[in-house]
C-alpha cells in the first residue's frame, strides 16, 4: 500500500488549502481513508475519514463545518478541503488507511506541513 500526500503550505488565518492523498496497491472497498494531524508537542489527532464505498464522512468536532473530506474513485485520491483555517490548525497532516474491521490505522503516508499564520 502506498499513500502519497500533498498540498500543504502556509496560509493566513481565514485562508484555505486542499490536501490530496493518492492511494495505490490497496483494495479500496475494504478500507477507510483518513486524515490525522499532529501539532508540535501534541499527540496525533483524528481529523476526518471517509469510506471508499459510501459517502459517510466523519469529522473531529474541531473541524466540523470548516473541513470537507471527499474522494475521487477514478483517481484513487482522497481530498481534504480546509477552509477558514486558524493557527490552531497548524500541524503535520498525515493521510492514512485502515481496514474496515480495524480500529487502528494500518498504513500511513508521509506528512504534509500546514502552517496557518495569524
Amino acid at each position: 500500500v502506498q499513500l502519497q500526500a500533498s498540498g500543504g503550505g502556509m496560509v493566513q488565518t481565514g485562508g484555505s488549502l486542499r490536501l490530496s492523498c493518492a492511494a495505490s496497491r490497496l483494495t479500496f472497498s475494504r478500507y477507510v481513508m483518513g486524515w490525522i494531524r499532529q501539532a508540535p508537542g501534541k499527540e496525533r489527532e483524528f481529523v476526518a475519514s471517509i469510506r471508499w464505498t459510501t459517502h459517510t464522512p466523519k469529522y473531529a468536532d474541531s473541524v466540523k463545518g470548516r473541513f470537507t473530506i471527499s474522494k475521487d474513485k477514478a483517481k484513487s485520491t482522497v481530498y481534504l478541503q480546509m477552509d477558514n483555517l486558524s493557527p490552531e490548525d497548524t500541524a503535520v497532516y498525515y493521510c492514512a488507511a485502515r481496514l474496515l474491521v480495524n480500529t487502528e490505522w494500518d498504513y500511513w503516508g508521509q506528512g504534509t506541513q500546514v502552517t496557518v499564520s495569524s
